[in-house]
């Protein structure tokens, strides 16, 4: 056992699941077990219930998982992978997903092939993809009154209705545009095929240094999805909410109400985030089934 342990690329490994999913007990088991034929060192996230759980294995929070550990396995779905992207992200630890949700863009490996290709990554054959993040500050009267990070994206919106929001827009402290909308997406290629897509914004590719700006519902039809450098910095002023509440919110986890004035900041973070794929993994793969375009029409 001990040689089999030198052998493998990743001898400590932690693992992450989504809070409270009792859904994925069984895969969770089956990973524990598997890894601990590996004779793998492990740490479960403290958030994981016990009774998820067979045999006691030592349980860290987040930071502590990011020093120790030479992999983080995440079960669940792609939310999942972007809390824990968010948390993991300063600690260049590579993250690998288990997908037991529902589309699976990040965490593509299924229950089913969870031995075979963990088999393969644990021995060094494997894909890597590189990811960056976003970083939000929201400025109120010059001070920072919020600050978080985004794989997926960063979306300035009036929440809890369907109201229309008055803004402005400046990149590397060039004015672009003022806008009336419903909100507006600033995404990431990773977040290129979430919520922005259903907006209408474009598909890029996981790897590439670009942001897109998708307004959302513009009252002015000229106004189209942008693309511009993962450089560039870009402001969002407030400038009438129509007497809604107006909101930034990150990966849809984290948030912050608005207010008229205020100045939401978004830029690339300096930190990445490394994710592995087995061997054969291949993204256009992933877009023809999880959108369908393999679907032939039949008359």
């Amino acid at each position: 056992m001990k040689s089999d342990l030198k052998n493998l690329k990743f001898s400590c490994i932690g693992i992450i699941i989504k809070p409270h999913a009792s859904s994925v007990k069984s895969t969770l088991q089956t990973l524990i077990k598997f890894l601990t034929q590996k004779n793998c060192n492990i740490i479960l996230d403290e958030q994981i219930p016990d009774n998820l759980v067979k045999g006691k294995i030592e349980k860290a929070n987040h930071e502590e998982i990011g020093k120790l550990c030479s992999l983080v396995i995440v079960v669940g779905g792609d939310g999942t992978i972007l809390n824990a992207a968010r948390s993991l992200a300063h600690a260049q630890v590579p993250l690998l997903g288990i997908n037991v949700g529902r589309l699976g863009f990040l965490a593509d490996i299924l229950p089913d092939d969870l031995e075979d290709s963990l088999k393969e990554i644990l021995h060094g054959s494997y894909r890597e993809e590189q990811r960056f993040l976003l970083e939000t500050q929201v400025l109120r009267d010059n001070k920072t009154i919020f600050e978080g990070d985004a794989l997926n994206d960063v979306v300035v919106h009036i929440r809890n209705v369907a109201r229309m929001m008055e803004f402005e827009i400046k990149i590397n402290d060039l004015f672009v545009n003022h806008q009336r909308a419903d909100g507006i997406v600033i995404a990431t290629p990773t977040g290129s095929t979430a919520y922005s897509l259903s907006l209408g914004g474009p598909i890029l590719h996981a790897t590439l240094d670009a942001i897109t700006l998708v307004p959302i519902s513009p009252h002015t039809l000229s106004s189209r999805p942008l693309v511009v450098n993962s450089d560039s910095k870009i402001d969002i002023l407030v400038c009438d909410t129509k007497e809604g509440i107006a909101q930034a919110t990150c990966d849809g986890q984290l948030s912050m109400d608005l207010k008229v004035g205020d100045h939401i900041k978004v830029q690339r973070k300096a930190d990445t985030i490394t994710l592995l794929h087995p061997k054969h993994h291949n993204y256009f793969e992933i877009l023809r089934a999880k959108l369908h375009w393999n679907k032939q029409i039949t008359e």
